[in-house]
């Protein structure tokens, strides 16, 4: 079975599912279905993060986490004109999302389309184009209905702390590029479903008891935070590898964090990854990310006794149009796969 294209084809289906922090139920339903095709055990949590048990009755479990949130945005207010204001959800510059497509999805289940746009997004009319700072003030949504005033747009059902999603805009090139919004973490999700099902088909047999954990609030801090079975004392977040300057990190491997602005990860996992890797033959790298903090860290801050690390496919342009390849991708899930049969 090729657990590495099994994976590739459920990233592309986990883009297209709408989930900005918050907002993930239908996501964690999805996922739902998958594990009980695996004829896994689950549950989902009161703050609706997924919880799977894949094997084993032995103690000193490990927890391998992901999150299916994403970044995306409320509706903050209606405008006299019949715009919407945005208030972001999550760390990211409004310049990444300007003249993008997006979603509206309303209380009472109602979905509508719009753009969003800079207040002055015309050069033929206004000279402060390039100038204008992309602030909350500056940007906005323009909605692909006719609307001309603030009633028309609250006929439609819309109003304020309506959740907004952008298009993912998902393609795979005939050259194993993949490129989308989102691919944090759903890179991370589709290559955990890759990991559960060879460990359903017995290609991958775990020393240890495993867990897998989808959480719903890693962008806004708290994702991992609780609903962790006592009797785990390993957890390992499946994030993205940060790409950028001075990092070792790349689109085509898997990259290890040894510390991010939560501190350092722990020593002995963070040896036992690059180990695994080793043994695995893939190719990865050892990293520091200065700007980044994972699902781990919130279960440390929440007082829970585990160690802790973190290992993804590198993803150039976080928090923007993202992009990897298929390569980070098999690494990765062969990173995992050599790691739970470490003693």
């Amino acid at each position: 079975m090729d657990y590495v294209h099994y994976a590739v084809n459920k990233i592309v289906e986990l883009c297209s599912i709408p989930s900005p922090t918050g907002f993930t139920q239908k996501i964690i339903n999805y996922l739902v279905e998958e594990f009980k095709k695996f004829g896994f055990t689950y549950e989902i949590t009161n703050k609706n993060n997924l919880v799977v048990e894949l094997n084993g009755e032995e103690e000193n479990g490990i927890m391998l986490v992901a999150h299916v949130d994403t970044l995306g945005a409320m509706v903050k207010s209606i405008k006299s004109n019949g715009r919407l204001a945005i208030s972001k959800i999550g760390g990211f510059s409004f310049s990444t999302i300007e003249n993008e497509n997006c979603r509206i999805h309303t209380r009472e289940g109602k979905e509508y389309t719009g753009t969003i746009y800079l207040t002055h997004p015309s050069s033929h009319v206004f000279n402060d184009v390039n100038s204008l700072k992309r602030t909350e003030e500056t940007i906005e949504i323009v909605l692909d209905q006719k609307v001309n005033s603030k009633d028309d747009v609250l006929e439609l059902g819309i109003m304020p702390g309506d959740f907004v999603s952008f298009e993912p805009r998902t393609v795979v090139t005939k050259t194993g590029f993949i490129k989308s919004r989102h691919l944090d973490d759903k890179a991370g999700v589709g290559i955990l479903l890759g990991l559960a099902k060879a460990i359903r088909d017995f290609t991958t047999e775990p020393k240890r008891k495993v867990y897998m954990m989808f959480t719903s609030y890693e962008e806004v801090g708290h994702g991992a935070a609780s609903g962790i079975p006592e009797d785990v004392t390993e957890v390992i977040s499946v994030d993205m590898g940060a790409v950028g300057a001075d990092l070792e990190s790349n689109v085509f491997s898997a990259s290890i964090c040894a510390k991010d602005s939560g501190g350092p990860y722990d020593y002995e996992i963070v040896s036992k990854l690059i180990n695994a890797a080793n043994i695995a033959g893939i190719n990865y790298s050892v990293d520091i990310y200065p700007y980044y903090g994972s699902d781990v860290e919130s279960s440390l801050r929440a007082g829970h006794d585990v160690k802790h690390g973190l290992v993804g496919p590198g993803i150039y342009a976080s928090h923007s149009y993202e992009r990897t390849h298929i390569d980070a991708i098999e690494a990765t899930l062969k990173l995992l796969q050599t790691y739970l049969t470490l003693d």
